[in-house]
């Protein structure tokens, strides 16, 4: 098998993974391939199991936190693949195992994790991208797990990937040269990158609400709307139906609102004006943070 981690999990897997970093140790999560064709349909979805089917793709039993178990349709390039492993199956996975899920990218700024938060195509990769050119380091993309139960979230490492649109990949110059898609005929890029990957946990300091806008801003959402988004905005929550998933993910909604700050940011579609909303929401977050130690003070 091949031995990964993701997630501050060790997972073990059959398929082959190269977006993950190489690991070692005892398995945590274990992916393999099986035949689920004559399973019933009847406990999908209830407890700490779920089966489904992903149209074109395959098969998926996911079980206890523990095993994806994975009957990929005959032929199917190892490319189309991976993207359901690592972005619905192990979202569900995940899920049973305690954590918030969210549709985020997020990146690491003193020392915390910083929040992008937005349903697909809103550009949370390309805000990601824009942070790791000026030097930042990448936690996610796209899923981001966190830790609701301690006294300050913790956001879990990703993997060093960003699936970018083409017209961000040459915003980045002659790096997007070299970039494939994720699968063949993909809209997105895959960009894959070994620097610059933030592998240790992170407190949550800021989740931005991404919105589109004629020009660059910030503002403070309300706790109720901060609530509605993240639960708009978290990950399987279709797929886990039994009451006790629904009750834990309400709860979590609410214990992070209460423990991280959300702000709607609206922004000008525009790649040349990504400079400028990084600028915007560092100076928020310093602002912030000084507004912080002169009440402490």
């Amino acid at each position: 098998m091949y031995v990964y981690t993701a997630n501050n999990l060790c997972i073990h897997s059959e398929i082959c993974l190269p977006e993950l970093v190489v690991s070692e140790g005892t398995p945590e999560i274990v992916i393999r391939l099986g035949k689920l064709h004559n399973l019933p349909q009847e406990s999908s979805g209830r407890g700490n199991r779920f089966l489904g089917e992903l149209r074109g793709v395959g098969r998926f039993l996911i079980e206890g936190g523990r095993e994806i178990v994975v009957e990929p349709i005959s032929g199917i390039d190892e490319s189309m693949l991976r993207p359901s492993i690592l972005g619905p199956a192990m979202s569900v996975v995940l899920r049973q195992r305690g954590l918030l899920v969210l549709h985020a990218s997020s990146v690491a700024i003193n020392h915390t994790a910083v929040a992008f938060l937005g349903s697909s195509g809103w550009g949370k990769s390309t805000i990601a991208q824009t942070f790791h050119a000026q030097g930042y380091d990448i936690l996610t993309d796209d899923v981001m797990a966190v830790e609701t139960s301690r006294p300050h979230p913790i956001v879990f490492p990703g993997f060093p990937q960003l699936k970018l649109s083409p017209e961000a990949a040459a915003s980045m110059g002659g790096d997007s040269k070299c970039l494939s898609p994720l699968f063949p005929n993909a809209e997105k890029l895959s960009y894959a990158f070994t620097g610059g990957f933030q592998n240790t946990p992170l407190p949550l300091e800021r989740i931005y609400v991404l919105a589109n806008g004629t020009y660059h801003d910030i503002a403070q959402l309300p706790p109720q709307a901060a609530f509605t988004e993240l639960v708009r905005h978290t990950r399987a929550v279709h797929l886990l139906k039994a009451p006790e998933f629904i009750h834990s993910h309400l709860r979590q909604c609410s214990s992070l609102i209460r423990n991280v700050s959300s702000c709607r940011l609206s922004r000008q579609i525009s790649l040349e004006a990504l400079p400028e909303l990084v600028k915007l929401v560092k100076e928020d977050l310093a602002n912030t943070a000084s507004c912080e130690t002169q009440f402490r003070a």
